[in-house]
């Protein structure tokens, strides 16, 4: 009798190749560029990026082992593969820039704070504790009487912008500055 592998093919694939295996769960492929760009915004969760912003941080990365940098035309053809897919969360900024972040595990109408010095976001949810239950369900009554309307495709975002407390004291930038 022949032992099985409690482990499925998925659950293999996430323990040795994670990045691949989250792109060929989501039907894409497992190129260098996708493995690149994903990989990048996962290891920076609470920072969303510009396409420009992006392409700067993936060009510094020398150690891809390609000789090509990756081309503009690709990125945001790749950006939006991601995005669709559900991987990359797009949101567009006080200054109608649109700015990308890994999806949050549990993004479900969560009030965050966008700081427009160092593009953090910050789940308000633990700060208003007392009110996200009021705001989930204004939500969720919005979208549903929208969705009685014949709308279709609807999500909501609830963003507070300004400037967080580490760049408004200078101390963000100083962290930054050491860690260089």
């Amino acid at each position: 009798m022949a032992l099985t592998d409690s482990k499925s093919d998925l659950e293999k694939d996430l323990d040795v190749d994670p990045i691949g295996a989250l792109l060929s769960a989501h039907g894409l492929r497992r190129t260098s560029a996708a493995r690149l760009v994903l990989g990048w915004l996962l290891a920076h969760p609470e920072t969303s990026y510009t396409h420009a912003q992006l392409q700067a941080a993936l060009g510094s990365q020398e150690d891809t082992g390609d000789d090509a940098s990756l081309e503009r035309g690709t990125l945001y053809r790749l950006i939006d593969r991601l995005t669709q897919v559900g991987l990359l969360l797009c949101r567009v900024d006080g200054n109608r820039i649109r700015r990308y972040q890994a999806m949050p595990a549990s993004l479900h109408a969560t009030p965050h704070f966008e700081c427009q010095s160092c593009h953090r976001d910050s789940s308000l949810t633990g700060a208003l504790r007392a009110t996200a239950n009021d705001l989930e369900r204004a939500a969720l009554n919005a979208l549903e009487a929208l969705k009685a309307l014949g709308y279709q495709g609807m999500s909501m975002d609830f963003a507070v912008r300004g400037v967080c407390a580490d760049c408004a004291t200078g101390s963000y930038a100083a962290k930054e500055g050491m860690s260089s």
